[in-house]
């Protein structure tokens, strides 16, 4: 699939939110798009997506002309400043839940607990999303994004104002790209030039320029790597070789079994015996891809006479 746009542009109530911009991107490919902040990434993330209708300009799906709620149903915005960011005073398990509920998923305590053990963020819980490091919230936030099926194109808006190496949130984009998901990046020219771009400084026009594609990848990597969860798996224990006695810390006493056997806890499989009255319902229920916290300040992209807040 490819999304393409041609000639967008995007007014605002005094300068353009967006100059005249034209852009390709497909499945299966990272693009990188730099730009200096406040100089239509914003504008652009939402264009691209069917989340805002453009002052002029054309934006295509597979060379044709859709509704906005069809680039919707298709595309992800992830972290876009002012509009799918996460509130920084919630905590990381509560952004799981909100971004599983989102995606259709089902979004109880246990299905949370779940989703981050399985990325070895357990400790992490509790920890304010503003807490945590740029790399890892951008993956989290990515890999919440891609937990709806029907996501093909997912845009990564400004990941390096939260720090961090480039090359980090960079990786989690190849990777997401590698799963055969369309990812755009937008960074501003500095974090493109420490990707080894060979991008001069803005200066004077280039200042006010809208973001460019500087730099336009198709990684491969193999199927057991190319995971769209971007975070890397709890690491499994270490595995004992037959024949091999395991080594004992010298200061622990082995315990003495307790020759009575002990009572049956009546409680213990209690949890695992109750029915979930949600296990029989449908997960596939479709829920509008508003991503998180998205009060989206944009228009309903199928009313073009609105601008967004």
């Amino acid at each position: 699939m490819q999304i393409t746009l041609s000639g967008v542009r995007v007014e605002g109530r005094r300068d353009p939110m967006l100059e005249a911009t034209d852009l390709a991107w497909s499945t299966g490919e990272c693009l990188l798009v730099a730009g200096e902040p406040g100089h239509g990434h914003t504008a652009l993330a939402l264009v691209a997506t069917g989340r805002f209708v453009p002052s002029s300009g054309t934006v295509r799906l597979d060379g044709a002309a859709v509704p906005p709620s069809a680039l919707r149903a298709r595309t992800a915005v992830v972290d876009v400043p002012g509009i799918s960011e996460p509130d920084d005073a919630l905590s990381l398990a509560d952004v799981v839940a909100e971004g599983l509920a989102l995606a259709g998923r089902r979004s109880l305590p246990r299905d949370v607990t779940r989703w981050l053990e399985e990325r070895g963020l357990t400790e992490e819980r509790g920890r304010r999303v503003d807490q945590l490091p740029g790399v890892v919230r951008t993956a989290v936030l990515a890999a919440l994004a891609t937990e709806n099926p029907d996501v093909r194109f997912v845009v990564l808006t400004l990941p390096d104002r939260h720090g961090g190496e480039p090359s980090g949130w960079w990786a989690t984009a190849r990777t997401l790209a590698a799963s055969g998901l369309g990812v755009l990046v937008q960074c501003t020219r500095s974090s493109a030039r420490d990707l080894g771009v060979d991008l001069p400084p803005a200066r004077g026009a280039t200042l006010h320029e809208p973001p460019q594609v500087v730099l336009r990848e198709v990684p491969r990597a193999p199927v057991e790597e190319a995971a769209t969860a971007v975070l890397p798996a709890a690491e499994p224990e270490a595995a004992v070789e037959p024949g091999v006695e395991p080594a004992v810390e010298p200061d622990v006493q082995p315990e003495v079994e307790d020759e009575l056997e002990p009572s049956p806890d009546p409680d213990a499989r209690a949890e695992e015996e109750l029915d979930d009255p949600l296990d029989d319902a449908p997960h596939d229920t479709p829920i509008h891809d508003t991503p998180i916290h998205d009060s989206l300040a944009a228009t309903p992209a199928d009313d073009p006479q609105e601008e967004a807040r």
